[in-house]
C-alpha cells in the first residue's frame, strides 16, 4: 500500500472523529439536553449521519440519551477529565513560563502556595546575577501578612478567618515596614481584591520588593501565588503586566478559563 492509499483509508476515520468532535461542541455550549435536529442543524450534519454518530457515543458513554431525539454530554467525559485533572502539575506547568518571565525581568520568580498560616516557596527561577540574594530556599516558609503571595490567598479568606489569622499570629512583624495591625491588612487586602495583584513593600525583608498575582484551576480555586522579586529601588511596574499576563498562562495550562 503507497502513501496515497494510506491517507485515504485513513480520512473515513478521521472525518468521523471531526464530526464526533463538532457535536461534542455543541453539547458543550448548551445547559440543556440538545435534539438531534438542532444538533445536526448546527454541525451541518445530516439527521442520520448525526444519529448514527450519537448512537455510538451513548454507547461508550460520552454522551447521555435523555429522553427520545435529545441528548447530552455523558459521565466518561467527567471521569477522563477528572483523570487529566490529577495529572496537571502546577509546578511543572509553570517552570518555563516562570523562565521566561525570569529572563525578560533578570529578577528572581518564585512559585508559591499555602500551608495553614505561612507560604511554603515550591520553585524559583533566578540565577547568580539577579538583582536579589536568595535567602529563603526552596520549602522555606514565610508568614501570610508579610509576603505578597500571602496577601494573596488572605484576600480570598472570609474577614472571620482572617480575624483568625490575626489572633493566631499575632501579626508579628520582620521589618519596620511589616503590617501588624488588623485594620491595616484589612485595608491592604481590600486593595489586593481591588487592583488583582498583591505587594511586598519591604515587609519580610528590609531592602527587597515583591509583587505577585494569582494562579487559579479550572474551578477559579486560588492554588498557587506567582511573585516577582526585585531590589526595593529598582522594581519596575511595568513588571505587574508581565506577572499577570505569566500567572495567566499557567492558570491556563492547570485548566483555568
Amino acid at each position: 500500500m503507497n502513501i496515497d492509499d494510506t491517507h485515504a483509508a485513513r480520512t473515513p476515520t478521521v472525518q468521523v472523529i471531526e464530526r464526533m468532535m463538532s457535536l461534542v461542541d455543541v453539547l458543550a455550549k448548551e445547559r440543556d439536553p440538545v435534539s438531534l435536529k438542532q444538533l445536526a442543524t448546527t454541525t451541518g450534519l445530516h439527521s442520520s449521519t448525526a444519529h448514527r454518530i450519537l448512537n455510538d457515543m451513548v454507547l461508550a458513554r460520552f454522551v447521555d440519551r435523555v429522553e427520545p431525539g435529545r441528548y447530552q454530554l455523558g459521565m466518561r467525559l467527567l471521569e477522563l477529565g477528572n483523570i487529566v485533572k490529577s495529572r496537571l502539575s502546577v509546578r511543572d506547568a509553570a517552570l518555563d513560563p516562570m523562565r521566561a518571565l525570569h529572563k525578560s525581568t533578570g529578577q528572581t520568580v518564585n512559585l508559591s502556595v499555602r500551608q495553614g498560616d505561612e507560604i511554603v516557596y515550591v520553585e524559583r527561577a533566578y540565577n547568580e546575577f539577579s538583582g536579589v540574594q536568595v535567602v529563603r530556599a526552596i520549602g522555606g516558609r514565610a508568614p501570610l501578612h508579610l509576603t505578597s503571595v500571602g496577601k494573596l490567598f488572605l484576600s480570598v479568606d472570609e474577614p472571620r478567618q482572617v480575624r483568625s489569622y490575626a489572633m493566631r499570629t499575632g501579626l508579628s512583624g520582620h521589618t519596620p515596614n511589616s503590617i501588624t495591625e488588623l485594620a491595616r491588612l484589612e485595608r491592604e487586602l481590600s486593595l489586593v481584591r481591588a487592583h488583582g495583584y498583591s505587594r511586598d513593600d519591604e515587609e519580610l525583608e528590609t531592602g527587597v520588593r515583591c509583587i505577585a498575582a494569582a494562579i487559579r484551576d479550572d474551578s477559579g480555586k486560588l492554588v498557587a501565588g506567582l511573585s516577582l522579586t526585585a531590589p526595593a529601588d529598582r522594581l519596575d511596574e511595568a513588571w505587574v503586566r508581565d506577572l499577570r499576563a505569566t500567572a495567566a498562562s499557567i492558570s491556563a495550562a492547570i485548566g483555568a478559563r
